[in-house]
Order: C-alpha cells, then sequence, then structure tokens
C-alpha cells in the first residue's frame, strides 16, 4: 500500500524545563534546548501505537533561552522492600535549569507496515488489527491534540516540569517568528536506539546547530547521527 508520512506541528510551553546532559551525572545540568527524544516523548505522550513511529523534523525555538539556578533535595537510595529513612538519605544537589521555555516542535507520524515491526510480537499479545492505516491514525492523533488529549502528561526532560501543548495548523495559523539566534550547540543527544536494544538501548548523538532559532533534526539512518 503507498501512503506518505504525514508532518504534524506542535507548539509546546512551561515555566520550567530540564533535558539532561548524560556526562553530567551528579549535577543536573540542562542542553541549551529540548532534545529530540524529549519532543518525541511528547508526541508520544499524546498518541501512541505500535504501529506508528514519530520521526522528528524540526525544532523552533520561541522563546530566548534563559537560565535559572535551583538546589533541591533528592534521596539517594533506590525504593526497595526495606524502608527509606528520608533524613539518613537526603541529598543537596544544585540544578541547572531553563526558564520560560516555549517551542514550535514538527515530527512525521510514520506508520510501519505489520512485515516490518521487529519488536511487536515481544511486547504486544495481541495481532494487529485488519482495518490498520495511516489515514486512521493520522486522524486520530489530529483529533486528541486539537482536543488537548494525551494518554499522559507531556513533560519538558523530566516529569516534575509539565508541558502545555497545542496544535499548529501551519496553513491557517499565524506563525510566530522563532528567536533570531544562531549558535552550535555541540555534541546532544538524539535519542535511544531500542531497535538495536531493546532492554539496554545504546544512545544516539548528533551536532545540534540553531540557525535564526531552528534546528534541522536528521533523520536516523543519517550520517550525521553519532554512535
Amino acid at each position: 500500500m503507498e501512503y506518505y508520512d504525514k508532518e504534524f506541528c506542535l507548539e509546546v510551553w512551561g515555566p520550567m524545563a530540564c533535558f539532561t546532559r548524560p556526562e553530567l551525572k551528579v549535577e543536573r545540568v540542562s542542553y541549551d534546548v529540548i532534545t529530540p527524544s524529549a519532543a518525541r516523548a511528547i508526541f508520544e505522550a499524546i498518541f501512541w501505537k505500535p504501529a506508528i513511529h514519530w520521526q522528528v523534523t524540526k525544532i523552533e525555538v520561541l522563546n530566548p533561552i534563559k537560565w535559572t539556578s535551583v538546589r533541591r533535595n533528592e534521596v539517594g537510595a533506590v525504593a526497595s522492600k526495606n524502608p527509606i529513612y528520608i533524613e539518613e538519605k537526603r541529598q543537596q544537589k544544585n540544578s541547572l535549569l531553563l526558564q520560560d521555555v516555549r517551542y514550535r516542535l514538527w515530527a512525521k507520524l510514520q506508520f510501519i507496515p505489520q512485515k516490518k515491526r521487529k519488536v511487536q510480537a515481544d511486547l504486544f499479545s495481541n495481532e494487529p488489527h485488519n482495518d490498520e492505516n495511516p489515514a486512521k491514525y493520522n486522524a486520530m492523533f489530529e483529533r486528541r491534540a486539537s482536543k488537548g488529549q494525551c494518554f499522559n502528561q507531556p513533560y519538558l526532560g523530566t516529569r516534575e516540569f509539565a508541558a502545555s501543548f497545542r496544535l499548529v495548523n501551519p496553513d491557517a495559523d499565524a506563525l510566530e517568528a522563532p528567536v533570531s539566534e544562531s549558535r552550535d550547540l555541540g555534541i546532544m543527544l538524539y535519542d535511544m536506539d531500542f531497535e538495536a536494544d531493546l532492554k539496554n538501548p545504546p544512545a544516539m548523538f548528533y551536532r545540534a546547530k540553531m540557525e535564526n532559532g531552528v534546528i534541522i533534526v536528521p533523520p536516523k539512518d543519517s550520517e550525521e547521527i553519532l554512535r
């Protein structure tokens, strides 16, 4: 069956965000802008099925990049059968966070034909429905996003920073211009490669460059992706 990946656009915003750099394990320090993996997670929070994959294509930064530093109390232990005494396990850690963020995210809803689904048999016991088709899933996402519906609350990097969102119609809505700033953002986390290893996926990176507030995100199979 011939089909075309449809590109959707979301505007997302929030008072604070933290897209944590993986190389800094103790203190939480955010990347300058949202990562493709965090953007993908926002689309998936609104709509996801085993038959689709979200490919982020472009990130537009609408608000100037602003920082804030916060010191927080955290528990330095993993919950188990034994009780945790917070006073004994409390740790103070400093976090460098983004403040007052707003992005316009673009992503393609890619339909995965049944014969190409590698992990579906491991994750789901149900057989695919015979009425699966790209148009059905496109309409489902558009309907959910336009009504503000989501399977779980989208967040900006970490779950404590909830994200607000709205569906953007590029043909009808007046689009706000991104920030007039260009910078080389360096090597940034792209996503986790779940196709390589479902249980312990390796990280993928890419060289992120912002040109007048716009970051073009390469496809997963591009030579620009660093593994």
